[in-house]
């Protein structure tokens, strides 16, 4: 089946898992079979990706780039835009259960082009593009974060984006939008989501007007909205619940599309999504360069709680690392507490995870290991005591990401 589909399946894995060594003679032959066609799946994803990647004859300037300001229209936007290289669709979320135990998840869609024209533009299976999904649970009571991630290529039955409105899939993973309700689902063995998301205020444009720069060159610049506020109903399902249980809480949705947002010497990037508990929301990302400054280019936006948005220059923003995280498995050391604060907003917080291994280390995808986690703070919000809760990704600390996207 995996050679036919060209996609595969990761296992859902728990950090730092004993393997068993204890089984008895009678199935070490069922065992092996078992790993050796995990290792078969995981080498032909790469394969795959090597293949696709590298042989691909397309080069950057056969892409549209992201230049000047974009003439949008919702709800077309929310769907593919095939005519740039990168695209991805990018959900995170904060949630609790009736007893108040919190919860956080990701669900991500990647897709990157091969081809713009494909040498036979009427067959099905004529390769364009592939696309990488990543999905996670954490659980801050338990103190668990699980992930999962695929790859195929395009294809009925595989994986495909529209690009008249929000309709994505890899294999069983899903995004779609129905009149104003998106709905999630996702499912791999033991963990699942089912979730509705509403929008509670309209869709953001970060940058200028939408066009977000990532450094000083022409081009070197993404499209990049999202909805900040979105209030999510629904189920989930862990290694730790028997069934699915019944959850509600606040999702962050990012759409961002562009053919060549980072250089070689950009190491990676720091990226804050917060809600905070009096309306107000909170993107900020930094971009790191190799020689340990960043990218003046770095920017944020402050979203009111009538849906009014602010660009932020990185002038205005001041963040202090507090703590550290060194992961066991990748080596990679990671921020794991932050004090951010905005003083043209009257924002001060202090940040940390829900728990400290949230890494990816995602060998059957994207090939990159990066930190993405649920985290929760308190501070002062126009002067006033505030609770804020939301997301972090950290990238290029246990490897470079200069030059991939």
């Amino acid at each position: 089946m995996v050679p036919f589909t060209f996609g595969c399946d990761a296992e859902p894995r728990t950090p730092n898992a004993p393997r068993r060594t204890d089984f008895p003679a009678t199935t070490i032959y069922d065992i092996r079979y078992t790993i050796h066609v995990k290792d078969v799946c995981r080498a032909l994803c790469l394969l795959i990706l090597a293949i696709l990647v590298c042989a691909a004859p397309a080069s950057s300037a056969d892409w549209e780039r992201a230049i000047g300001e974009r003439a949008w229209s919702f709800p077309r936007d929310h769907g593919s835009h095939p005519e740039y290289r990168t695209e991805w669709w990018y959900f995170t979320g904060n949630l609790a259960d009736k007893s108040g135990n919190r919860y956080g998840y990701q669900l991500t869609f990647f897709r990157h082009g091969v081809e713009r024209t494909p040498k036979d533009p009427g067959n099905p299976w004529s390769i364009r593009d592939i696309y990488l999904a990543h999905f996670t649970i954490t659980d801050a009571v338990g103190k668990k974060f699980w992930y999962n991630e695929r790859t195929s290529r395009k294809g009925p039955g595989l994986a495909f984006s529209e690009t008249k409105g929000l309709n994505v899939r890899l294999l069983s993973w899903s995004a779609r939008m129905v009149k104003n309700v998106i709905h999630l689902s996702a499912r791999q063995k033991d963990l699942e989501i089912n979730l509705e998301l509403v929008p509670q205020k309209p869709p953001v444009l970060h940058g200028q007007k939408g066009l977000s720069k990532k450094g000083p060159g022409e081009g070197q610049s993404s499209y990049y909205y999202s909805f900040t506020d979105l209030r999510t109903t629904g189920t989930i399902r862990t290694p730790l619940s028997k069934q699915p249980v019944p959850v509600e809480g606040t999702s962050w949705f990012d759409q961002e599309f562009g053919s060549n947002q980072l250089s070689p010497d950009q190491a990676g990037w720091d990226w804050f999504s917060l809600h905070l508990s009096d309306g107000r929301d909170l993107m900020l990302y930094f971009l790191r360069r190799k020689d340990g400054t960043v990218e003046q280019a770095s920017s944020g936006t402050i979203v009111e709680k009538d849906g009014a948005s602010r660009h932020l220059r990185l002038s205005e923003v001041i963040i202090d690392i507090l703590g550290q995280w060194k992961s066991p498995k990748s080596n990679g050391t990671y921020p794991a507490r932050w004090r951010i604060r905005v003083p043209s907003a009257k924002i001060d917080l202090t940040i940390s995870p829900y728990v400290p291994d949230q890494e990816l280390i995602t060998e059957e995808s994207s090939g990159i290991t990066y930190w993405e986690g649920a985290i929760g703070g308190s501070g002062a919000s126009m002067e006033r005591d505030v609770t804020c809760e939301g997301y972090v990704e950290l990238t290029g600390y246990a490897g470079s990401l200069g030059g991939i996207f």
